[in-house]
């Protein structure tokens, strides 16, 4: 019996045996451009009658990224449901990618797709390609903006966050700091890549002060438009792992996707950074996950230019680690660590241990995570 699937505007109804055999040869293509992605090892056959079928249900699962984290999460009764990725998220429409190829998400009846963002993992069920319902996320990025009473979702499940911002008018250490707090609250990694280092002189002073910004945080200086590009971020990828860009629009992002998938037909548009103020203009206007060359998966975002602060708490003490290790040594609990006598982080300050302008800064994000965040009142602290 024939069913429903779009695809763009060409396929408006085919049969399940068509649509099988359609997956069948989405991973052929997959296979034939990136020999090395994990596309083309996803181990899908297709039977006599035409059906696809599993080679390999763990290697293929794991190649998307499946864990232990998300087996854990499925119930006994859902064991012949599919575990798919979601691909796209549209207002009224999604995709998503399981060990047989692309599909094109049956919403049930007052689903938002708003709850929901690329990398979630789903299970779909069979033959409908109906989603059931989603996982929980091992990590996710989020961020509020203005006027919007919940955060809007940038991406889940992501391994590796990479931030992304050019040696010239765009590196800005305070809007670095932004980007930090939000990506160190996702449970995600983060690492900074430093673009255009080649137009500048002097590079190594903007990646010193880039890995200052945080202990133990990693920064790379990377060419997008070089050949070994994708060899530079090799550490961070590899079957089964999931990147995200984040950064400014114009300072290379787009750039990075194409170097990791190896471009092809599916390239993404890029764009320059405007040289008479260095801001760049969005060519990314949608998230959506692709496939690297050499095994994993990329997660493209559009650039942010407003970036507030919000549900950081735990992210700010990362990043300002050096103020939330003294905060337990002064006299007073709610301390602020500007005018209180008996402040340790004061006392830091003035022995040189900790920046001034470190400490103006994360009193201004603390300030405004805590106006932003939406919580119950805590209690006052009191005297130790």
């Amino acid at each position: 019996m024939a069913r429903a699937f779009g695809v763009g505007s060409g396929l408006d109804r085919i049969s399940s045996l068509a649509l099988d055999r359609f997956r069948v040869q989405w991973l052929a293509l997959a296979s034939a451009r990136n020999p090395g992605s994990s596309i083309a090892h996803a181990g899908a056959i297709a039977s006599r009658d035409g059906i696809v079928r599993e080679r390999d249900a763990a290697p293929s699962l794991a190649a998307l990224g499946w864990s232990d984290f998300f087996a854990a999460q499925c119930e006994p009764h859902e064991a012949g449901l599919i575990p798919a990725r979601v691909a796209t998220v549209h207002r009224a429409r999604m995709s998503a990618i399981s060990p047989t190829g692309p599909i094109r998400l049956v919403l049930p009846v007052h689903a938002k797709t708003g709850d929901y963002t690329v990398g979630d993992w789903v299970l779909v069920e069979p033959c409908t390609d109906l989603l059931l319902r989603r996982l929980e996320r091992k990590t996710v990025l989020a961020r509020r903006v203005e006027g919007s009473k919940t955060p809007q979702l940038a991406g889940a499940n992501i391994d590796t966050l990479f931030i992304v911002t050019s040696c010239n008018g765009d590196f800005n250490a305070a809007r670095l700091e932004r980007y930090l707090a939000l990506v160190n609250e996702s449970g995600a990694e983060p690492v900074i890549l430093l673009t255009k280092a080649d137009l500048v002189d002097g590079a190594q002073g903007f990646l010193d002060e880039a890995a200052a910004l945080q202990r133990g945080l990693p920064v790379a200086i990377v060419n997008p438009l070089s050949g070994d590009a994708a060899a530079a971020l090799a550490p961070w990828c590899g079957p089964g792992r999931t990147v995200a860009l984040v950064g400014s629009s114009g300072v290379g992002k787009s750039s990075l996707v194409n170097a990791l998938t190896g471009a092809g037909a599916d390239a993404q548009e890029t764009g320059d950074i405007r040289e008479s103020d260095d801001k760049g203009r969005h060519t990314t206007t949608s998230r959506s996950l692709h496939a690297i060359a050499g095994g994993g998966w990329v997660i493209d975002t559009p650039g942010m230019r407003t970036l507030h602060v919000s549900d950081a708490a735990s992210g700010l003490e990362t990043l300002f680690a050096e103020i939330t290790e003294l905060s337990p040594n002064c006299r007073f609990r709610d301390c602020t660590h500007e005018h209180e006598p008996g402040c340790a982080v004061q006392a830091a300050v003035a022995s040189g241990a900790v920046d001034p302008e470190r400490l103006a800064r994360w009193r201004k994000l603390d300030a405004e995570n805590r106006a932003r965040t939406p919580a119950a009142g805590a209690p006052r602290g009191r005297r130790r």
